[in-house]
């Protein structure tokens, strides 16, 4: 339960100034209402729960979650939407699994994918790329991070990995950005 706790207290305490998490409350600091709608509209995840879990099990369900994404957003899911976008083809015999595009992510991304940032923790458990796909498609691997923190704002007790890695994708963007900015000059 420690452990939760600080999974819990890294996203919603990660300033360290609460003294309870506010998992209760309607306001949204964090912005997982537009993680919502991103769910409803372009990355359906179908997230389940087995009995061996400490959680109590939970099935997914299609209809279920796309009542629930017309109720909240008026929308429906998209459920093709990321292999229409990216170029990824669905099929009959394999269907269009995310675990399936994540393994073929290298061939995808090289056709035509640049300035991309893979920043991954080894605390993630799926969906990580754990190596460059290309010069300008880089994975940023960190033993210690887990799922975006280094996307959060800095604050005064951050890991010096966090710090670091920061400074990496600062670095790596200001290497795009610099030669955009050069090559308009000379226009």
């Amino acid at each position: 339960m420690e452990k939760v706790f600080a999974a819990g207290n890294l996203y919603y305490n990660y300033t360290g100034d609460l003294t309870c998490n506010p998992i209760e409350d309607e306001d949204d600091p964090h912005g997982l209402g537009g993680w919502q709608w991103q769910a409803c509209t372009e990355m359906i995840m179908p997230m389940t729960v087995s009995n061996e879990s400490m959680f109590p099990p939970s099935s997914f369900s299609y209809d279920e979650t796309s009542d629930e994404c017309l109720q909240s957003w008026g929308v429906r899911p998209r459920p093709h939407w990321i292999a229409t976008e990216y170029g990824w083809i669905c099929n009959a015999s394999s269907g269009c699994a995310l675990h399936s595009l994540l393994q073929k992510i290298d061939k995808v991304l090289k056709r035509f994918g640049s300035n991309i940032i893979f920043s991954n923790g080894m605390r993630d458990s799926r969906g990580r790329v754990l190596k460059n796909i290309s010069s300008s498609i880089i994975a940023l691997v960190t033993e210690k991070g887990a799922h975006h923190l280094d996307f959060r704002s800095a604050v005064k007790g951050d890991p010096d990995w966090v710090i670091e890695q920061r400074r990496q994708e600062i670095e790596i963007i200001q290497g795009w950005i610099d030669p955009y900015h050069q090559d308009a000059v000379e226009v």
